[in-house]
């Protein structure tokens, strides 16, 4: 009754919890064409990042970890260095494609750690939010 069946599949309580976040947050965000979403995502050995307009249902913007011109790069110290560069990239593309202002999704994730240096990084790169 009312449980979510993406919720359902999962057994890890924090994975849960996390999902629970998620639907609380974004109750109360919406991407529009003037101020789109940036939505992060991060696994255990990845982070991904997309800029989202929901009013049309396209990812204008993404980049991540596994991203080619992210591979072309040298490597950074560890995970929060990787998740900085993250940053830096949806930044620099966003601005290529007139972005300047975003809404920000945490996507359920704590605001700490990879989450807050890639936020960090796309902010002192150019985007608002």
């Amino acid at each position: 009754m009312g449980r979510s069946t993406e919720m359902a599949k999962k057994t890890n309580p924090s994975e849960v919890a996390r999902l629970k976040r998620k639907k609380r947050i974004r109750k109360n965000i919406t991407g529009t064409q003037e101020r789109p979403r940036l939505s992060i995502f991060r696994s255990d050995k990845h982070i991904y990042a997309q800029i989202i307009d929901d009013i049309q249902g396209v990812t204008l913007v993404a980049a991540s970890t596994l991203s080619p011109e992210y591979k072309g790069m040298e490597s950074p110290e560890g995970k929060v260095g990787a998740a900085k560069r993250v940053g830096e990239m949806i930044a620099r593309k966003a601005q290529e494609k007139g972005i300047s202002k975003v809404v920000f999704d945490r996507n359920g994730f704590i605001y700490h750690g990879r989450v807050q240096a890639l936020a960090d990084a796309a902010r002192q790169a150019g985007l608002d939010f």
